[in-house]
């Protein structure tokens, strides 16, 4: 029991592991900037330049924990699923649906602090080898700072904390296992099903108008201070949310229009109705990569766009920007590095869920296989819903990106000079690199979920019905 229960989780805490060791390198690169700034300060900005890296490192914090618990959510809802025969048999046997909730919540608080504490390690021990690197080949000088600090207990708890929550929202649908489906298979909620729920959809609409009226906040309040990008950050967590919450009403109609791409032959066709069938599945499936796409893209139009602006004020006064390149170069290679954590998240989840959810289609890909399927075209079927699946959140992802980082830019920087429009920039190289990673990424899930996909036999079928 306990070693299904170890491998269940080995992404959970791998995801929870990231977001710690993310906020923990975040917070120790931060005050190593800061305190390179502070030797090198001719102008005394090195204060503004600090409140800028803190409010950068709070975005980039939240922004983290936010993704690892969207993540560790949907794992945890993915994980309940594939046991619900067990959980029906605990129920039938006399257990409550509450216990056997609480005791999957347990293990989400374990999840959270086995991953913050490998994190903690990771984090430390990756900006000691960067910095002790860049020091080495003699680009840079690091004045002493602390770099172990109480401070560095707050992405860590944080960490902790949205898991054990996660985790427990997560498990919500052990509440609605019954006893009498211990004699059953698993089996998610049709697309009929899903959008006839009036209350979540309500609900996701709300959170997106009003995640989208504080952006739009943000975006005026930066004109005058920097500090409107929290406004931001809330606004476009909230927002991110309520689609989140929606996805089953958004997702399965960009999912058709991308299906049709992938020609009309009979595993094509397959493909494209696995990816619709279920929208809570699939749902679960690409949001980890949504989310993922959307963080690099809105972090890459974010600076981007911010040095499309400093060269055009600077352009406008040499003297009052001089030594901007330098700041705006240094923070970019930090933080390209540091969403790179994002990404692989997003990445474990896609792949995690996959597979888990193919382990739960014993039934489906059994009887497709006594029908007539080879082994091959069940394989090249689930390539196919990784494709599609895959193709469709990088759209996806780009679109709210490009969105996000404009936000993000005009109200963090929208203040210079007395209130500058920025002009939004989507680098044509982001989009060469995006669809690069998502090849990659649709081989590294399909060879994963197809590997399993392909050992399921007409007999396995009939054992799950």
């Amino acid at each position: 029991m306990w070693v299904d229960r170890v491998r269940d989780h080995g992404s959970s805490v791998l995801v929870a592991g990231l977001s710690s060791a993310f906020g923990v390198t975040l917070l120790q690169v931060s005050d190593a900037i800061a305190a390179i700034v502070a030797v090198d300060d001719t102008t005394g900005s090195s204060g503004s330049a600090a409140v800028m890296l803190q409010l950068a490192s709070a975005v980039f914090i939240v922004i983290a924990v936010y993704v690892g618990a969207v993540v560790t959510t949907n794992t945890f809802a993915t994980i309940i699923a594939g046991r619900t025969g067990t959980i029906a048999l605990m129920r039938l046997l006399g257990s409550t649906a509450s216990a056997q909730r609480a005791a999957v919540s347990r293990e989400g608080l374990w999840v959270g602090v086995i991953g913050g504490g490998l994190g903690l390690l990771a984090g430390t021990a990756v900006t000691w080898i960067a910095l002790s690197a860049v020091e080495a080949i003699g680009a840079i000088t690091v004045p002493a700072f602390a770099l172990v600090s109480p401070v560095l207990a707050a992405p860590i708890v944080a960490v902790i904390v949205t898991t054990w929550l996660a985790s427990w929202v997560g498990s919500r649908p052990v509440l609605g296992v019954s006893p009498m489906q211990a004699t059953g298979a698993a089996q998610d909620k049709s697309y009929e099903e899903t959008v006839s729920r009036r209350s979540r959809n309500v609900v996701a609409v709300i959170a997106f108008v009003l995640g989208i009226g504080l952006l739009v906040g943000g975006v005026v309040v930066g004109l005058v201070t920097p500090a409107g990008v929290l406004i931001g950050v809330a606004g476009g967590a909230l927002s991110f949310a309520g689609l989140a919450f929606g996805a089953h009403l958004v997702i399965p109609r960009a999912l058709r229009v991308v299906g049709r791409l992938f020609g009309g032959g009979a595993t094509a066709r397959l493909a494209a109705e696995n990816a619709v069938r279920y929208p809570e599945r699939t749902s679960r499936n690409m949001i980890g990569v949504v989310i993922g796409v959307t963080l690099v893209t809105m972090f890459t139009v974010a600076l981007s766009s911010f040095a499309a602006l400093m060269e055009r004020v600077t352009d406008a006064d040499p003297a009052a920007y001089s030594g901007a390149d330098d700041v705006l170069l240094a923070i970019t290679a930090v933080f390209a590095a540091l969403t790179g954590f994002s990404a692989l998240i997003a990445a474990v989840g896609l792949v995690n869920n996959l597979s888990l959810s193919v382990l739960q289609r014993t039934r489906e890909l059994g009887l497709l296989r006594a029908l007539g399927l080879t082994a091959g075209q069940v394989r090249r079927m689930v390539v196919l819903e990784s494709a599609q699946l895959t193709v469709t959140a990088v759209l996806l992802g780009l679109a709210l990106g490009t969105f996000y980082g404009w936000a993000g830019a005009q109200s963090m920087f929208g203040s210079l000079d007395g209130g500058q429009f920025v002009t939004p920039v989507l680098p044509l190289g982001l989009v060469v690199a995006l669809a690069v990673c998502a090849a990659g990424l649709t081989a590294i899930s399909s060879v994963v979920a197809a590997g399993k996909a392909t050992r399921v036999t007409p007999v396995a079928a009939l054992a799950a019905i």
